[in-house]
């Protein structure tokens, strides 16, 4: 059955493969099955925290749009409701209580993009016109809608009400985001050197280091660049932050193609974006700012993990000859928001 939403669908796409109405994408992959080989995986009972803390990296060098989480107190009777004294209310009551509330941009720190997170302009319904769709050919204005424009207030309250009717980060949460995790140790071949990994380096990595990837892996890539953000103390510098550390070259075609015939569900990495951001010239015809971006979130379906801390269990693997473990790394059940922290958690 095709979706009234399409007729064409992107070169490259898996748009139709799960349904007309799929906004799971390849986390279809991970089946009952896909769950208990991560279980298999469970050794030792150890398990490391793969998430930065929430205020990491610090500042917004990083990205100018997005600012750490600003923690405040609810408020009760007027006052501050944070280490209040209840019996201010009634003299013969002992509690005391705090009770907080954060505003938070949801893809500050270590973080999961949804498919409503990067969508393309394609001529989806054959007019030769194109126009802004998601994954799965939903409709930028129809399913993910932007807020109108509210002035005066703080800035953060200027689009307050946007919503992804659709493709909305709840679908990931409510999947589980649980499976088996394969790591691809880039750092160990690599160190903190800026370099946009290709696929013949990939293919030799997986190689050298006996590396599997099968249907349904959730894939996690180690850069050190999490790492390199934790010893900047919430102080980095911008020159560090975008001239360090290895990611994929996501123009290399071949790298983008084995993407799609691994099977692999997701695509998690330490570092900003997956893929490196590059400002050299590429293609005379338009093109994606962040091609491998648009070829999982908005052609396959693919759900993109960023800024995760993957150190200390990459190096744990690689001292006892492993690349796999169970990885249970669940957004937040939030309707209609495009991305979400996440405190991955994987056990080994």
């Amino acid at each position: 059955m095709q979706s009234k939403r399409w007729i064409n669908k992107p070169a490259g796409s898996n748009w139709g493969e799960f349904g007309p109405d799929d906004q799971r994408g390849r986390m279809n992959y991970v089946t009952r099955e896909k769950v208990l080989q991560g279980v298999a995986e469970v050794k030792e009972g150890l398990t490391f925290v793969l998430s930065l803390p929430l205020d990491y990296p610090g500042g917004n060098a990083l990205n100018p749009r997005r600012h750490p989480p600003r923690i405040a107190a609810t408020q009760r009777n007027g006052k501050q409701n944070f280490a209040y004294e209840v019996r201010q209310d009634n003299p013969t009551q002992t509690d005391v209580v705090c009770d907080d509330l954060v505003l938070l941009t949801l893809q500050y720190s270590t973080q999961w993009d949804s498919f409503a997170h990067v969508g393309a302009l394609f001529d989806a319904d054959g007019d030769g016109k194109p126009e802004p769709v998601f994954y799965n050919g939903y409709r930028a204005g129809v399913d993910v809608v932007p807020a109108k424009e509210k002035p005066g207030g703080e800035e953060w309250a200027r689009y307050e009400g946007t919503q992804a009717k659709a493709l909305g980060i709840q679908n990931l949460a409510e999947h589980g985001a649980q499976g088996r995790g394969v790591m691809i140790d880039l750092h160990a071949h690599f160190g903190r050197k800026r370099h946009a990994v290709s696929y013949k380096e990939l293919r030799e990595i997986l190689e050298k280091d006996e590396v599997k990837v099968e249907r349904g892996d959730i894939v996690c890539l180690h850069t050190g660049f999490a790492e390199l953000v934790l010893e900047l103390k919430r102080n980095p510098t911008p020159e560090l932050l975008h001239n360090t550390c290895t990611g994929l070259d996501g123009r290399d075609e071949k790298l983008l193609q084995w993407v799609s015939d691994s099977g692999l569900s997701v695509l998690a990495a330490d570092n900003y974006a997956v893929e490196l951001f590059q400002t050299t010239p590429w293609k005379t015809e338009t093109h994606a700012m962040l091609p491998l971006h648009q070829h999982c979130l908005f052609k396959n379906g693919i759900h993109l993990g960023e800024l995760w801390y993957f150190t200390p269990l990459a190096r744990w693997l690689r001292e006892h000859k492993r690349s796999r473990f169970l990885l249970t790394a669940p957004p937040l059940r939030l309707p209609g928001a495009v991305g979400s922290p996440a405190t991955p958690v994987a056990t080994v």
